[in-house]
């Protein structure tokens, strides 16, 4: 049975787990960022959408209760899922990556219907507000929380493993800033060719890409490839 190091935070890396468990392999949680919740203004006032690009910004916003009416467009199904539980009720998914999620704005807002607001991290990967700015938003930023890196290793570095996955670009980074051990002798499935340049720092055995950026992508790259 493969053994796979998930390097994403908690709580996100417990789901992807699971869905490892169902597809025959074993997870060791590895977590190489922390999220930090910040202190940010959450009035939502002449906004006509909110925009999260994680499921971690929508546990950061602290209720919904003013702001359920509001159109929320999710980077993917997962960010979406969890925009539903917290009480939005019109929430889009754009089932995909920045650029997805920049074209769903386009298609189904109007950049004269007011503003758009970004919940995200300190962070960000991708150019959402340059791509929704050269079409004409006007899209304000929320820092809603923080990813902190590790310091050190997990323990779950020195058993035995397959392959390490990483679900961002400062995962990959802060693996190799921490020696990267046994990487020549692993898998390195990444999310993004992006992610893929951080890690490639170091030289693994071998480097995987997902095809999409969608989860049951990536994780069927890793274990079918």
């Amino acid at each position: 049975m493969m053994r796979v190091a998930i390097t994403r935070a908690l709580p996100e890396a417990e789901r992807t787990a699971a869905r490892l468990r169902e597809l025959g392999a074993q997870p060791v949680l590895a977590p190489l960022l922390s999220i930090v919740p910040c202190a940010f203004d959450t009035s939502t006032e002449g906004a006509q959408a909110l925009i999260f690009t994680s499921s971690n910004g929508v546990r950061a916003f602290p209720d919904v209760r003013g702001a359920r009416d509001r159109i929320v467009l999710a980077v993917g199904d997962t960010t979406a899922e969890a925009a539903r539980a917290a009480g939005f009720n019109d929430v889009r998914s754009a089932d995909g990556d920045v650029a997805s999620l920049a074209a769903l704005a386009v298609a189904t807002l109007n950049p004269a219907a007011g503003k758009v607001i970004h919940i995200g991290g300190e962070h960000l990967a991708g150019d959402l507000a340059g791509l929704l700015q050269s079409a004409g938003f006007q899209i304000e930023r929320r820092i809603a929380y923080s990813a902190q890196a590790a310091t050190t290793l997990p323990p779950a570095f020195s058993e035995p493993l397959d392959a390490v996955l990483f679900h961002s670009g400062r995962a990959a980074a802060t693996f190799v800033a921490l020696g990267a051990p046994r990487a020549e002798k692993l898998t390195a499935a990444c999310f993004s060719a992006a992610i893929a340049a951080e890690a490639e720092k170091v030289r693994w055995k071998r480097v995987i890409v997902a095809p999409e950026p969608r989860e049951e992508a990536f994780l069927s790259a890793l274990l079918q490839g």
